[in-house]
């Protein structure tokens, strides 16, 4: 049908008119006919692509290219375990890579499996159960609690109807919907006549005509945004790349330059081959994307243990640079589970009431001069005026049956001391009048102690309960409701409804009538204006304890907090005060908080070029697309972006943000689907623990590639200078493979395993264009530096001393060169630590991996150069004392030097 049309617009025959239908539903020829033209009622799929695709693409990445020419290098060499380690690292990165590619296409398989798969339709007079897949626009619907809705349909019918839009809207409770007529420009949220594909049925009965079917319908045009929204890399993946590739470019140019001196110089060709080889592997960080893998695989079983599960490794490195959480604001800042926080009796007594959620535990605290009775009486209508139930196990709740709010109530009662069933088996109930959007309260009927009297009790909106009372309860007293008295009570309710909670009053009354009377006449009682008004109750779904001190960290490590929900402007707002994204006393609420309706008068542009994008706290009542849009804005404004989302309209937004997050228990499967992470316990407060491991993990590849970095520049400095000085080589290919599985191997995977530094969440966050070499400067040029200095100094040395054409004198000053080296990287692995810390400011043993690889280094470099038949393999001699003393000596200036650095920076 035509997308244009204003359906919520139209009155019920003018729809049933436009659709070419009729209250006793289609038949079946009609259906059939519309089938053909319409299609099945099922959402389009784009065309995926196969595994093999996906495999496929993942050898075409850098980085495999680099492993694979490793790989050969390697076995052309005779390096057979080299060769083998890599081939394990080459499957291990395409597995890794295909696995999270081929996850991202789920998301519209997940999309599909939430519409329902049958339901109740007339065709031909006649209700039917039939496969949602054949319902066509005109199709008429007949609906029942727990139904799920098959497509966008018009409210034709409805008895005390109410949907769960939860799913699609973000609105945390029960939409009331009716037959009527809504002006052009209502929102979504507000189409009181109109149900959604996917949302469901919990309260009530109706009927409903189809509209809107498959891809046209809001399900399928948020699918059709997913469809379009193409997974991004990281800015961290991105870095990686460019950083492998202008490595290796740079290292084999070099090697190249290096290998034509050679030639010129009249040198074996094949010796220069085998060590110009020799000198590129170990050049060419192919180890780089296996720490890295390693590195992000260890963060993210480190991240499950605390409730926050992996699905794209990547994600793991990208929190640790988030600027912005966008936090959607039912179950993850707040509990989700509403609680009766404030009540208030006549004259001006507030009870606070403690204690969080669906648990007993808590207490009231209220003025002494408060009569009991009176609030014994509010809170006995609050038990009988009330069809939910709970079932206690000591003072956990094992089962809720029922309206959340009403859960809220009996949670409260009990609070106070009173036992649900027994007040209901002394009062049981007669008959009730349930809420309806026309009346707005909820009447029940009950036995009393008197013959022939009756107990009436009420709740519902405060100004419809206060025009059904004509007296108030006062210490015992019943008081007249005068105009002065109503008019307090009122602006009571406005009160606690500013500070965002639920109101309700509650109202009781007698009446002297046969049983029979009540029992037949529905309309008893139902215009009955003289009720006691007994008092008001304020619920709120409150925010999670921790979820305060997760807020005020986030603010230290200078990541903005910002609040997507679909409540009411009120609601979110008292609850962004609580935890701290608002300050308590910001005044100027309209720069903090900004309204779905709103939204779509703003120019985003505009916005970015006031500055007053992060002024923005709270964004209330939002569409899917205006979430997505956020997003969008938020990232093309240079903020590294996450979401959280359980709904499925969350999905466009989680997948286009960097790190979409999807709740683990309320979650829907497309959310779950369209994120990058998961939260196991749909806690905010996981998030922030999740955004330390990401700062962690990337601070150790830093000093990783600082590390690993330091060496190959080294080798390639010190071979290249003995070359272009037309010395013997310093180092053999042997040594300089060894060199580089000693310095690629354990201590790096040990570094990587680093805790967290004391101050990383004092930081903020760094500049997701800043290069990965930004802050280690210091290190990674003038390390490399002073390691080819001395290397090269003690080589001209022993040669100097040994004689520069004696094979004795070059073998003993490469075997000087070579311990060198070795003891050099394995002192520096244990500055790299940090860059900011002293060693001795860490803990000598806060990282006991590192401390038994670099003694596992250390006793086999000192095995191989002792053991007769290994220093003939690798052309070594034996060493004296005092050479072993000026090897360790040398061994340390890197040390000593990162030490001092980290001194002097700690001064300024």
């Amino acid at each position: 049908m035509s997308s244009n049309t204003k359906w919520h617009s139209l009155t019920a025959q003018q729809v049933l008119d436009n659709l070419h239908s009729h209250l006793d539903g289609l038949i079946e020829s009609e259906a059939k006919d519309r089938l053909e033209k319409y299609g099945l009622n099922q959402i389009e799929k784009e065309k995926q692509r196969s595994p093999f695709f996906i495999f496929i693409r993942q050898l075409k990445d850098p980085m495999v290219l680099i492993l694979f020419v490793a790989t050969f290098i390697s076995f052309v060499l005779g390096e057979i375990i080299d060769g083998i380690i890599i081939v394990a690292i080459l499957i291990m990165t395409t597995i890794i890579g295909f696995i999270q590619e081929f996850r991202s296409e789920k998301a519209i398989d997940a999309l599909m499996k939430m519409t329902a798969t049958t339901c109740r339709v007339l065709r031909d007079n006649k209700e039917k159960i039939m496969e949602t897949k054949y319902l066509v626009p005109g199709d008429i619907i007949v609906l029942y609690p727990g139904d799920k809705i098959p497509a966008d349909s018009y409210i034709i019918e409805a008895y005390n109807l109410e949907a769960n839009e939860a799913l699609l809207t973000g609105e945390s409770l029960p939409i009331e919907k009716i037959q009527t007529v809504l002006p052009e420009e209502t929102h979504i949220q507000d189409r009181k006549n109109i149900l959604y594909a996917i949302t469901t049925i919990v309260n009530g009965r109706g009927k409903a005509v189809i509209f809107e079917t498959g891809s046209n319908t809001e399900i399928g045009k948020i699918t059709t945004v997913v469809q379009g929204i193409t997974t991004q890399k990281t800015p961290f993946e991105l870095k990686i790349k460019h950083t492998v590739k202008l490595l290796s470019l740079s290292m084999l140019i070099i090697v190249g330059i290096v290998f034509v001196i050679s030639l010129i110089r009249g040198l074996p060709v094949l010796d220069i081959l085998i060590w110009s080889i020799s000198l590129a592997v170990a050049a060419i960080p192919e180890a780089l994307p296996a720490i890295i893998t390693t590195s992000l695989t260890i963060g993210a079983y480190r991240m499950a243990k605390k409730n926050a599960l992996i699905r794209r490794l990547p994600a793991v490195e990208t929190l640790g640079s988030t600027t912005i959480i966008c936090s959607d604001k039912t179950g993850t800042l707040t509990k989700g589970e509403m609680t009766v926080k404030q009540v208030y009796i006549y004259d001006n007594h507030f009870i606070e009431v403690t204690g969080v959620g669906y648990n007993t535990k808590g207490n009231l605290l209220f003025n002494l001069s408060i009569n009991k009775n009176d609030l014994m009486l509010l809170v006995k209508c609050a038990v009988l005026c009330n069809d939910a139930k709970i079932e206690l196990l000591q003072d956990d709740i094992i089962k809720m049956f029922g309206d959340t709010t009403e859960i809220a109530l009996l949670i409260f009662a009990k609070k106070v001391g009173i036992v649900n069933e027994e007040l209901s088996r002394l009062s049981p109930r007669l008959r009730e009048i349930p809420f309806t959007a026309e009346r707005k309260m909820m009447t029940t009927f009950h036995r009393s102690d008197k013959k022939k009297e009756y107990e009436v009790f009420a709740k519902g909106a405060p100004r419809v309960i206060l025009n059904h009372c004509n007296r108030v309860l006062k210490d015992g007293q019943f008081l007249p409701l005068t105009d002065k008295i109503k008019d307090h009570i009122i602006s009571i309710n406005h009160k606690m409804a500013s500070e965002g909670l639920r109101v309700l009053a509650l109202a009781t009354t007698n009446i002297e009538v046969e049983i029979d009377q009540i029992l037949a006449d529905k309309n008893t009682n139902n215009n009955n204006n003289d009720f006691l008004f007994l008092g008001l109750v304020g619920i709120i779904d409150p925010p999670r304890k921790e979820v305060k001190d997760a807020v005020s960290q986030c603010k230290t490590s200078g990541i903005n907090v910002v609040m997507i929900t679909g409540d009411q402007k009120f609601t979110a707002l008292a609850i962004a005060k609580e935890i701290g994204i608002v300050n308590k006393y910001e005044t100027e609420i309209e720069k903090v908080i900004v309204s779905g309706q709103e939204l779509d008068e703003i120019n985003f542009d505009s916005l970015n070029k006031k500055n007053k994008l992060n002024d923005i706290k709270i964004y209330s009542r939002v569409l899917p697309e205006q979430k997505l849009k956020i997003v969008q804005t938020l990232k093309n404004n240079g903020h590294i972006v996450a979401v959280t989302g359980d709904g499925v309209n969350d999905a466009p937004a989680l997948k286009a943000a960097h790190i979409g997050i999807a709740m683990g228990i309320t979650g829907t499967d497309v959310a779950k689907e369209s994120s990058s992470m998961i939260l196991a316990d749909d806690n905010f407060a996981t998030i922030v623990s999740a955004i330390q491991e990401g700062r962690r993990i990337f601070d150790n590849i830093k000093k990783y590639l600082v590390y690993l970095l330091s060496a190959n520049i080294s080798e390639i400095l010190i071979l290249t200078f003995a070359v272009v000085m037309g010395w013997p080589f310093p180092l053999l290919a042997k040594h300089i493979l060894y060199i580089n599985l000693a310095t690629d191997g354990s201590p790096a995977i040990a570094l990587s395993m680093e805790p967290s530094e004391p101050d990383i969440m004092r930081r903020k966050p760094r500049n997701p264009n800043e290069t990965i070499f930004f802050g280690v400067k210091k290190w990674l040029i003038p390390i490399p530096i002073i390691l080819a200095t001395v290397t090269l100094f003690l080589f001209w040395n022993t040669l100097n001393v040994n004689g520069w054409d004696s094979e004795y004198g070059i073998a003993k000053a490469r075997t000087m060169a070579f311990a060198l080296i070795v003891f050099f990287e394995l002192f520096f692995a244990f500055s790299c630590r940090s860059f900011r810390h002293n060693v001795h400011k860490l803990g000598f043993l806060s990282n006991k991996l590192l401390i038994y690889s670099l003694l596992g280094e250390i006793s086999l470099i000192i095995f191989i150069m002792n053991y007769p038949p290994l220093q003939e393999i690798f052309d070594l001699v034996p060493l004296a004392f005092s050479d072993w003393i000026i090897v360790i000596l040398l061994g340390t200036t890197g040390l000593i030097y990162s030490e001092t650095i980290k001194l002097i920076n700690k001064g300024k």
